[in-house]
Parts: C-alpha cells; structure tokens; sequence
C-alpha cells in the first residue's frame, strides 16, 4: 500500500509502554488482539450482524511495533462465503508522525463467521452487503 493513498484505516492506536514484551517491543499478542479487533469491524460492516472470529489463516509479524508508533490497520474483503467472510488485513506504523511515512509491520489474513441472534451460522445474503 503507497503511503500516499487516501484511505481510511478500520482502526488507529497508539501502542504504551504497558504493551511491551520483556524486550521493550510491543507484545506481538496485542498486536494479533488489534487486528482481530480490525478485521471484525470490517466483517461486521460488511455482513451487517455479528461475526465471530473462527480462523487466524496468516499472520506475519515483519517488523517490530515500538512504544510510541501510530498503528493503522487497514482490511479488505479477501473471500465471502456462504457463512464465512476472509478478511485481509495490512498494518502499518508511523515513527515519524508529521512525515506522511509509514512502514508495514505485520499482515494477517482472518477468517469469521457470521452469526445470529442465537449465535448459530447465519448465511450471508448479497443484499446484506454494504458498501464501506
């Protein structure tokens, strides 16, 4: 993804020293927790009702998140299912806010289901497809 894009994240955060691992990186299962936190905005924007994660089908870990990055992470639709939805999702990191310069740390790609008011599959229907 060109820096340069116009194009909203699902979700910005600033990452604290709280987050960090014995070695002072952020914590590579927070990381994982804001993706999935991402990745189901966009599911459910799409689909309409809840979903639920069911799959974490990639996840690579490229670089590491510093105390103090901007963290944006930005998802498309990879696949729709019958009851599944696979979202692709990139991260980046701002280091130097105020330069407009990102670097990609991480990508994922995930899977959920969506489901109903009893939490049972409920099938997606193209009409219940939204644009973003």
């Amino acid at each position: 993804m060109a820096t340069n894009e116009v194009r909203q994240p699902e979700i910005r955060v600033l990452p604290m020293p709280s987050d960090t691992n014995a070695s002072g990186d952020i914590f590579g299962g927070w990381l994982m927790s804001q993706v999935d936190i991402a990745g189901s905005i966009s599911a459910h924007r799409y689909v309409g009702n809840r979903v639920v994660t069911v799959a974490v089908d990639e996840f690579l870990f490229l670089k590491p998140v510093l105390v103090g990055d901007l963290v944006s992470i930005y998802a498309d639709i990879a696949h729709i299912g019958n009851t599944s939805i696979r979202i692709s999702l990139i991260v980046m990191a701002e280091r130097e806010r105020g330069t407009d310069t990102a670097q990609k740390v991480a990508e994922a790609v995930l899977t959920y289901v969506s489901v109903d008011e009893n939490k049972k599959p409920k099938a997606i229907q193209k009409s219940d497809l939204t644009c973003k």
